[in-house]
Formats: C-alpha cells, sequence, structure tokens
C-alpha cells in the first residue's frame, strides 16, 4: 500500500518536470507517512515542502499541482493538501477491503516480507553469566531478544539465536569456591562464608548434588582452607579474600579437583536457566562457550590479527590494545603481567568469530551499564579491519518489581532478589512476556504484579486476549443459530463494512505490514505491543457499538469476515510476542 502510494506521487512528479519542478527528482526521496488522526486522511506526504526551496515556488503551490497530476488509482478516493503543503491521501474503501481479504487468504503469513532478505543477523542475548538463576532483568532481556528475531525473522532476515556462556571467568571461579564451602558445611564442617560468596539456596543444591556424586573425596581440615589468609570484609578487603580462597582451594585440590566442582556448578546452573528460558518459550541455535572459544586458539588468532594490524603494543610486560585510536578514552590491557587474559580478550575474540563464520549484522542485547564496553568491542572490530557498522547494542534498562506500590528490594550477589522462575509461577508467563514489552528497552520498566495479574481492561495481556476470545465466542454464537459463515459471500460484501467502527478495524489491520518492518528496523518490539493495543480497542469499540449476528447474510458475512480478521492479525502479533491467544477467558 505504502509503496503503492509512493509510486503515484513519484508518477504525479514525472508530469511537473520542466514546469513545476526545474528537474527530476529521486523517486526515493518519497515517503509517505500514516496519519495521526482520521481527520487527515490515511497517509500524507511531505515532498511539496522538500521540494520548495530547489523548485523556488511555495509548498503549497508544489502539493496542489502534484494532487492535480496524480493518475486515477482504485486505492484513492481523493487527495487533499493541507497546512503548508502536506498532501493528505484518503484511501478508497476498496483498499481497505482488498487488505481484509489478504488478511484471511495469508492468515498466519499475513505481514510477512522479504525486506531483510539477503542479510545475516547473529542475535546474542541473554548470556547471564551462569552463577545463579535467572533473575527479573534476564527476563526482560529475553522477551526481548527473543521477540526481536520472531521480527527480524518474519521480514526475511536469516537470524540465529545464540547463547553466549561466560563460564571461564572469575565469577565462575566464586560460583566453585562457594560450592565448595557449602559441600565442606555438608561433611560436617562450621564454616565462615565468605562475604563475597554467592549465598543463595541453590548453592546448596548443587553441594548437595556435588556430596552425593563424590561423597568425602574432596573434603579437606577447615583449618588448612582458612589458615593465614588475609582479613574478609568488614575487616579486610572482601575481593582479596575470595581470590586468596580461590588459590588455596585450587592447592587443596589440585586441578582436578577444582575442576570437578566447576563442572559441576556449570553444570547445575546451566541446566536450570535451560529450562528457565524454554518454559519461557525462549529458545537458542547455539549455546556458545567462553571456554570452548579459549580451548579453540580464537582468542589468540584475534590477538594475532591485532598484531598484523599494528594496534598492539606491551608496556609494563602486559599487552595493551590501542583503544583510545578507535573512540576509547584509554588503551586496553590484554593480557596482565602475570599471562592472565582480561575478560576483554576472548570478548574481541568471540565478535570476530562471528564475523568470521558469515554474520553481516551483530546484535547484542545487553544490560544498560555496557555503554562503555559496546564501543570497546566495535573498535576492536574496526581494528581488526571489520566495519564498526557491523556492531549493533540494544542495552535494555532495568527492572523494578512493585507489590501494592511498594517497591520490592533486589541485589544478586546477597540473594536478594525476585528469579524469573519466580515471577512467572506468579503472574504467568504471558503477562511476564507483554509486561516486559510494554515500553521500550531503552527506557527503566516498573513491572506492577498485581495490575499483570488483574483480570480488567487496565491489564494489556488480559485485554489483547479477550478481544481474540471474543470472536472466538462469535464463532460458537454462530454454531449455537445453526448458522455458518460464507467466506465466498463474505468477500463479495465488504462493501458493506461502513460504518466507522468498521473503517477503524480495516485500516488497523493494513497497518500492521508496516509496523513489522518498523518494529523490526528501529529494534523496538513495544511499537508492536501498542499496535495490538490499537487494533484490540477499534475491535472493543465495534463489538460493543454493533451486532454480528444479523438477518441479513451479506453484512453478517462481511461483519464476520472483519472479526476473523482481527482475530487472526491478533493472533499473529501475539505469536511473535510469545503471548499465547486463547479461545476463551
Amino acid at each position: 500500500m505504502k509503496a503503492e502510494l509512493e509510486r503515484l506521487i513519484a508518477d504525479a512528479t514525472k508530469t511537473l518536470i520542466g514546469t513545476v519542478l526545474p528537474e527530476p527528482i529521486d523517486p526515493g526521496s518519497i515517503s509517505v507517512e500514516r496519519t495521526r488522526a482520521a481527520s487527515h486522511g490515511d497517509y500524507a506526504c511531505n515532498i511539496a515542502l522538500r521540494l520548495a526551496r530547489s523548485a523556488r515556488k511555495p509548498p503549497r503551490e508544489i502539493a496542489e499541482a502534484i494532487v492535480a497530476a496524480l493518475p486515477a488509482s482504485p486505492l484513492l478516493a481523493r487527495a487533499e493538501v493541507a497546512g503548508a503543503g502536506f498532501i493528505n491521501l484518503y484511501l478508497a474503501l476498496s483498499a481497505h477491503t482488498a487488505v481484509l481479504g489478504q488478511v484471511l487468504e495469508l492468515a498466519d503469513r499475513y505481514g510477512q516480507s522479504d525486506a531483510g532478505r539477503g542479510e545475516k543477523i547473529i542475535l546474542e542475548f541473554v548470556s547471564a553469566n551462569p552463577t545463579g538463576p535467572l533473575h527479573v532483568g534476564h527476563g526482560r532481556q529475553a522477551a526481548y531478544g527473543a521477540t526481536l528475531a520472531n521480527l527480524l525473522r518474519a521480514i526475511g532476515h536469516e537470524v540465529q539465536r545464540e547463547y553466549y556462556i561466560n563460564d571461564a571467568g572469575r565469577q565462575m571461579d566464586i560460583l566453585t569456591v562457594s560450592t565448595w564451602l557449602r559441600y565442606l558445611e555438608r561433611c560436617g564442617e562450621s564454616i565462615e562464608f565468605p562475604a563475597n560468596g554467592y549465598r543463595g539456596d541453590y548453592v546448596h543444591a548443587i553441594a548437595a548434588h556435588l556430596y552425593q556424586q563424590c561423597d568425602r573425596k574432596l573434603q579437606r581440615d577447615v583449618a588448612a582452607v582458612f589458615a593465614q589468609l588475609p582479613l574478609d570484609a568488614p575487616a579486610g578487603d572482601k575481593e582479596q579474600y575470595i581470590d586468596a580462597l580461590i588459590e588455596r582451594m585450587r592447592s587443596l585440590l589440585g586441578a582436578g579437583g577444582f575442576e570437578t566442582v566447576l563442572e559441576v556448578s556449570l553444570a547445575a546452573m546451566l541446566a536450570d536457566i535451560r529450562e528457565d528460558l524454554a518454559a519461557f518459550g525462549v529458545e537458542f541455535e547455539r549455546w556458545y562457550s567462553e571456554r570452548e572459544l579459549v580451548r579453540s586458539g580464537a582468542v589468540e588468532h584475534a590477538l594475532e590479527k591485532l598484531e598484523s594490524h599494528g594496534q598492539l603494543y606491551f608496556k609494563d610486560a602486559a599487552l595493551w590494545f590501542r583503544a583510545s585510536r578507535f573512540g576509547d578514552d584509554e588503551d586496553r590491557v590484554l593480557v596482565r603481567a602475570n599471562g592472565q587474559r582480561t575478560y576483554f580478550a576472548p570478548d574481541i575474540a568471540y565478535h570476530l568469530q562471528k564475523r568470521e563464520r558469515g554474520f553481516a549484522r551483530l546484535i547484542d542485547v545487553l544490560g544498560a551499564d555496557h555503554h562503555g564496553y559496546v564501543a570497546r568491542v566495535r573498535g576492536a572490530l574496526v581494528a581488526m579491519g571489520e566495519p564498526g557498522e557491523c556492531l549493533e547494542a540494544c542495552l535494555i534498562q532495568f527492572v523494578s518489581l512493585f507489590r501494592g506500590g511498594q517497591k520490592i528490594p533486589m541485589g544478586k550477589r546477597e540473594a536478594q532478589f525476585v528469579t524469573l522462575r519466580q515471577l512467572r509461577e506468579e503472574v504467568g508467563n504471558d503477562a511476564c512476556r507483554l509486561f516486559y514489552l510494554m515500553r521500550s528497552h531503552d527506557q527503566p520498566l516498573d513491572f506492577d504484579l498485581e495490575l499483570a495479574k488483574s483480570r480488567t481492561n487496565e491489564n494489556p495481556v488480559y485485554y489483547l486476549q479477550y478481544a481474540h476470545a471474543r470472536v472466538a465466542s462469535v464463532r460458537k454464537q454462530l454454531e449455537a443459530r445453526e448458522l455458518s459463515y460464507d467466506p465466498a459471500l463474505a468477500l463479495q460484501s465488504l462493501g458493506r463494512l461502513d460504518s466507522p467502527y468498521e473503517q477503524a478495524a480495516l485500516a488497523s489491520l493494513a497497518r500492521y505490514p508496516e509496523v513489522l518492518l518498523q518494529a523490526a528496523a528501529a529494534r523496538a518490539p513495544h511499537a508492536l505491543v501498542h499496535y495490538l493495543r490499537e487494533l484490540a480497542n477499534a475491535f472493543h469499540s465495534w463489538y460493543n457499538a454493533a451486532t454480528f449476528i444479523v438477518e441479513d447474510s451479506a453484512l453478517r458475512n462481511a461483519r464476520l469476515a472483519l472479526a476473523y480478521g482481527v482475530q487472526q492479525v491478533l493472533r499473529n502479533g501475539l505469536a511473535l510476542l510469545g503471548v499465547s491467544a486463547p479461545e476463551s477467558m
């Protein structure tokens, strides 16, 4: 629809060359957009305002000439000039009803396109450290990433969803020593748990599994464990203390024993995360281990590539990346003087490998505190000869939970957090998915638990699902009255859909493909949520004002066709959001 209207305006401008317009214009510069108010038509175009300077004519004069030159089209009822020179386009009823025919014919394929065909995208999201259960913040990233993948696929992109497992860093070591200390407690030892250890109940569960698997083979004398360690907080430095405790564990258990505890801890946490995400309807094509990345030689490969481009140097026995050449505020250490790599080295290697696997665009869904990190990784890609624009980052703002108007405190290390599983169990998957997506990802989200569980029109989940279920109830009423839907008669009678309520619903259906394109391009799933609420509102208003099952069979079937079309688009959109479309409420 949009493209055809732009073509009509382009054809009109061609007839004005040498009179109103001095030279041909680029058809790509012509854009029509949906109007905000029906009184301004269905679409509007500002091309006349943009041509005024080069044409040296008032924009209204140019707009009037374009409107007069518009070719006849069954799409258009009329075109008008408004304001300073806007062209308002009013669609013919047949154009609206033709869209309904497409909805009914294409069904679950309606709205899909091949606009993104040819671009391979790798979408990495969640990627939480496997050191604890997923919390509500991870849930927002999961809902956003899964829906963005659906949107990108709907418009033709080839998308791979990937979870990067941060299983090779210091946080895994802290989980490992935390598990071992709880294991020692299970062996009957009395210990003072470190201030910087992981304290959640899940650590006790992992320790119990470790004890079941290894019995007392990993038990060591507590005096040897804690002898001559630096002071823990509050008297000492908790970071130094936990690092010293990790090294003590390594020395007492040896590399093999330490690895056993790490593997048990990692396997338990990954199993929990996988199960949690699967139950939330979030799947990945690949789970990519940082440990595997390191073992594969990918980090050395990336360092060699940086070296070959002259972007590394040694200072104070450490290996540095010339990050300041690429917009960073300072250079960055990749390998410390003790030979240990920083977290940044494998991250660079991972993103380089994404490119070398053939992905044109790399989209990372990250927490809101990653602004500097993104610029740093992008700079490293450029330093290795890759285009900086290939990397996009969608930074997800924080989630606050509210119950009865009171904010729920959360803090992961102290185990004062609400898990995604707890949230899902309380309000359900559908409410989780939709509430996470109601606001733009770059804005903080206040999640109202009481609203999410309510069965009122103020709850957007209920409001959308109720619209879908209402159409299902109409089908049941039709059967109860021993009537049937006649698709052929319906299509012949769509011209009867001329009430303001029906026109609003038809216009809303026509917008759906454009919404998908815009939401995918802007990486904005919330735009789809807003659209579906508008569609549901148009339907509820119509439902409350009209009777669908009337004696006039032509009108009845036309109205049923529109109701079924609305239901289809609601179902399509809800599926992209990961929300169910129930037949009854």
